[in-house]
């Protein structure tokens, strides 16, 4: 009797576990790597990872995760995250050089929160969240505070499904200083159902990845539509990096490229939860000529609209039956075919933006921003944030645009001025920008004198300021239609977009570096040790006066020293003492 009421209840509990694993057997993981040869000779590979998770975490309690990370799950359910995007950046992508990126992320950390609107206390949610992003990713995001976060008005709108249009919701913060390392690689591969064992994330090598040009690892969360009508939803984890290898360093000189030359690795096996896992690899060339042979070679081919023009990429879809040779793994190689003779110099990008500051001296300077619009005969507007600390205290009165030699009026504007140790300075304009055209945005500044304990170690290296942020939309040479997004791959659907007829793109300038009045921090140490020399010659000699005692000695009693002395003396032939 006892076994089968035993029975009954595992296979009651089985049956529960069961439903279970069935409400969320719609989860899906896909991923996919981009190769893309740059004209310099660099090559660049982007990850993307996406895990979707069907349910909808506004609403209901999720108790079982089957994909989603459930650390991830429970911290959007405890503080009411709307939209997060988590960003560690090492180096800075050269846009002159390498082309307009598919998605840019500023010099160090960069972190900007939604939350919902029944959160009460924003503030309380984003310094507690900052703390715990901290610990699971193991940065220094616990140093984002007041004095490093701002309330942007227009520059970061929400990229998933959301109605919110309060920007009291939002916050935003950078840490230009932060240094990445594989602490902070580590813990965002164990987000990703296989983790670093199978499939594309097996390539990423911590030793080769830091052993390059540029690095980038993102963590995107929102919530998008689960089917067409929009009638349910679901949170998509979007998991991108990306890392730029030298010509010279990586690749020995040679324009010569696979995955072994770049990650020391090869692909062995696939995620078995993966849906899709595909590897894209730019062939469109230069002008619209391939310049490299692809080894092995692959039928597959996917014209995707990127950056306003349809571009060629080979595909691997290593969920294919063969794709991998007999030995088990798959190595693509690029071999170069363009040549000796190297390209000519690269096209100049429809838009770009440089950053830097003048002046001389640790009193006053000027911080000036140049932006580029090199579209021949398109005029379009592009909306600048600025994010200054309290201690460069802006004149804002003396802010000047200029356009060819001409002064070009900002159609919005707003400002928000710094308090001393409480808050940065944030500014954000709209500027149209003529075709074929230069625009310069100079602001002058005054340095502060900061307390001694506010300097932080080794303060003559300087003080790193946030890159600015521009936002834009660039006219598109073709005509993407919407519903062809659904099929696109991933790195072509990062940001959403209703308009066909342009595409959105979010560029970061070079974070600066300025010096401010630093006192000679050696004194403190010159002044303790002439102190306790003072101190120990002063005090020491008065003490051993009042302590010592003082006794005549008799001059006739010698004893066995005086004796011994002058027995030496006679035999020196010295008369005795």
């Amino acid at each position: 009797m006892a076994g089968v009421v035993l029975l009954t209840v595992l296979l009651a509990v089985s049956a529960w576990t069961g439903e279970l694993v069935k409400l969320r057997d719609d989860d899906s993981y896909s991923e996919e790597m981009l190769v893309h040869p740059l004209r310099s000779g660099d090559i660049a590979a982007t990850f993307q990872f996406r895990t979707r998770l069907d349910a909808d975490l506004r609403k209901e309690k999720v108790s079982h995760y089957r994909l989603f990370p459930k650390v991830l799950g429970q911290l959007i359910s405890k503080y009411s995250v709307q939209e997060l995007h988590l960003s560690f950046t090492q180096g800075f992508w050269r846009t002159k050089s390498w082309g307009q990126p598919l998605q840019q992320a500023p010099t160090g950390a960069e972190l900007w929160v939604w939350f919902q609107d029944s959160v009460t206390d924003v503030n309380k949610n984003w310094k507690e969240l900052s703390n715990i992003l901290s610990g699971i990713f193991c940065a220094s995001l616990n140093f984002i505070d007041s004095t490093n976060t701002v309330t942007p008005t227009a520059s970061f709108k929400p990229l998933g499904l959301a109605n919110i249009t309060d920007h009291r919701l939002l916050r935003y913060a950078t840490l230009p200083r932060e240094i990445v390392c594989t602490e902070n690689l580590t813990p965002w591969k164990k987000l990703l159902p296989c983790g670093s064992k199978a499939g594309l994330a097996s390539l990423l090598n911590a030793e080769r990845l830091y052993h390059s040009s540029y690095h980038s690892q993102s963590v995107h969360i929102r919530p998008v539509c689960r089917n067409a009508n929009c009638s349910n939803v679901s949170w998509e984890l979007r998991q991108a990096l990306t890392v730029v290898f030298d010509m010279y360093s990586s690749g020995l000189g040679k324009r010569d490229w696979s995955l072994f030359k770049m990650f020391s690795r090869t692909i062995t096996e696939i995620c078995p939860l993966a849906s899709q896992s595909k590897i894209y690899v730019d062939n469109s060339g230069w002008d619209k000529v391939p310049l490299f042979e692809l080894n092995p070679p692959t039928s597959l081919e996917s014209k995707v609209a990127v950056h306003g023009d349809y571009r060629v990429y080979a595909v691997y879809d290593l969920l294919q039956p063969g794709i991998f040779s007999t030995s088990r793994n798959l190595n693509v190689a690029l071999k170069w075919k363009g040549g000796i003779v190297e390209p000519g110099q690269p096209k100049p990008q429809l838009f770009y933006a440089d950053r830097y500051v003048s002046g001389y001296g640790l009193h006053t300077g000027v911080i000036n921003t140049i932006v580029f619009n090199n579209h021949p005969y398109r005029a379009y507007p592009v909306l600048l944030m600025e994010t200054v600390p309290w201690y460069l205290r802006l004149y804002v009165h003396t802010l000047t645009i200029t356009t060819k030699g001409k002064e070009n009026k900002p159609s919005y504007i707003h400002y928000e001025p710094a308090k001393d140790r409480q808050q940065p300075h944030l500014l954000e304009m709209l500027i149209q920008l003529p075709p074929n055209s230069v625009t310069k945005i100079s602001i002058q500044f005054e340095r502060a004198l900061l307390k001694w304990t506010e300097y932080p170690p080794d303060p003559n290296h300087g003080f790193y300021i946030s890159p600015s942020v521009l936002s834009v939309l660039i006219p598109s040479v073709i005509n993407l239609k919407t519903d062809e997004l659904e099929g696109s791959p991933l790195f072509s659907t990062i940001f959403p977009s209703s308009d066909g007829s342009s595409y959105f793109m979010r560029l970061y300038t070079e974070p600066l570096l300025v010096n401010l009045p630093t006192p000679d921090f050696s004194m403190p140490y010159n002044v303790i040790c002439l102190t306790c020399t003072v101190v120990a010659v002063g005090y020491g000699s008065f003490y051993n006066l009042l302590t010592r005692t003082f006794q005549v000695e008799d001059g006739k009693r010698g004893g066995l020293a005086k004796t011994i002395a002058n027995v030496v003396r006679r035999l020196r032939g010295v008369p005795p003492l």
